[in-house]
């Protein structure tokens, strides 16, 4: 009896059986039948008598492409999709899903890296408790300096101001702006329905009162409310552009930062930005989420190339309507991580309406110049416009003070 292993036949000249394309793809045959199965890679003929497959060998490379996916842990259903596509536009939706897994590994890390010094910082505190167990050694006494140096320098208050601009060139502004005594925020909205994705991802953080009811959050409760803030964002943008035409054009980036009393919570996705001023140096501390940016991360693209690369616009991660036939799909959920604050620093979020057109250079001197948030919004929607305000600006300052110092 013949089996899948063996050849076809001089009848059927170019196809081989299943058997031999294993060897030809270096796939097994279990692995063909699954991809058969799932839709991902069709046999050119089977047989309706006895059901054996038959390959054409021109398919020994969209097998191979099909397990390369699979080991770098893509999902069956985005390969599906990018089997479907050219050279080209494959490549782009390999390059968009890589960058989005190296963000979120990079979001982990950050995070992991945070719980790492708190519950540190908890053990030296549980260290010096009497009749606790523990090191009472020198990380006991360098935290108990922390402690002391944080409870010393007295409460702490946010000071801020916001602005949006429509800029030279728009005739409607989508982006949007906030800032109040727990959130600073700016989003940056695209598409049809982009100027109320950008105000429902705002106003979904605006009812985090963040321990309005009775003191700041543990830092256990700071991380779990930027999770459920960040969902919430993300399902209030969904439904403020499910009636538009096409939903998954339309979206918005989000970059927000609520106060807690002694830490900031950092939501953050898309390519807006958010900077830290602090001893006379300007820190970007978000990463774009954008397919520049990634291409910047890999070596295959200069800062001065990006400025001017035709797809600079491209976003890897936003937050979006339901996805329906984007080539290049992207993910809803914004990255969170926790920061602490001294006084004395003053923080920035824009939109690239600002940050795309004004050298960082400019930013940080505007930045330092100003007397306060409210002069700062100003010079810097100022500074965009005389780049010629290609774009909507969005901006947001906060300084951190002593509380008994915005009090006088």
């Amino acid at each position: 009896m013949e089996r899948e292993g063996r050849a076809v036949g001089a009848a059927s000249g170019e196809l081989v059986t299943i058997g031999e394309f294993a060897r030809l793809s270096r796939l097994s045959a279990k692995a063909l039948r699954r991809y058969d199965e799932l839709g991902l890679l069709r046999p050119a003929l089977v047989d309706p008598v006895n059901g054996y497959r038959y390959y054409d060998p021109a398919q020994a490379e969209e097998a191979r492409l099909v397990a390369w996916l699979r080991r770098i842990g893509m999902p069956l259903s985005r390969i599906g999709r990018v089997v479907a596509l050219d050279a080209g536009a494959a490549a782009v939706e390999i390059r968009a899903y890589w960058a989005r897994v190296e963000a979120e590994t990079a979001a982990r890390r950050d995070l992991a890296m945070y719980l790492v010094d708190h519950l540190s910082a908890e053990g030296r505190a549980m260290a010096r408790i009497p009749g606790s167990t523990g090191s009472t050694g020198n990380a006991g006494s360098a935290g108990g300096a922390e402690s002391a140096g944080r409870a010393g320098a007295g409460p702490l208050a946010i000071r801020c101001a916001a602005l949006t601009d429509t800029g030279v060139v728009r005739t409607a502004n989508q982006d949007a702006a906030f800032a109040g005594p727990r959130l600073l925020a700016v989003a940056d909205g695209f598409g049809e329905g982009g100027a109320e994705a950008s105000a429902a991802a705002i106003e979904a953080l605006k009812p985090s009162a963040w321990g309005s009811g009775g003191g700041a959050p543990s830092a256990a409760d700071l991380l779990n409310a930027l999770e459920d803030t960040a969902d919430s964002a993300s399902r209030a943008v969904r439904e403020a552009v499910a009636s538009c035409a096409a939903p998954d054009g339309s979206g918005t980036t989000l970059t927000a930062m609520l106060w807690t009393g002694s830490r900031l919570g950092l939501v953050h996705i898309g390519d807006s930005r958010a900077y830290l001023l602090r001893g006379g140096e300007l820190f970007r501390i978000t990463h774009d989420h954008s397919l520049v940016q990634s291409m910047i991360d890999d070596g295959s693209l200069s800062r001065e190339e990006a400025a001017s690369h035709p797809q600079r616009a491209l976003l890897l991660k936003a937050l979006v309507g339901e996805a329906r036939s984007a080539q290049v799909a992207v993910a809803s959920r914004p990255d969170v991580r926790l920061r602490e604050v001294l006084a004395g620093d003053r923080y920035l979020l824009c939109s690239d309406g600002l940050s795309a057109v004004v050298d960082e250079a400019d930013l940080r001197a505007a930045v330092v110049a100003a007397d306060g948030p409210e002069e700062a919004v100003r010079r810097l929607v100022g500074l965009a416009r005389e780049a010629g305000g290609p774009d909507n600006v969005a901006c947001a300052v906060a300084d951190v003070v002593v509380e008994e110092q915005e009090q006088e």
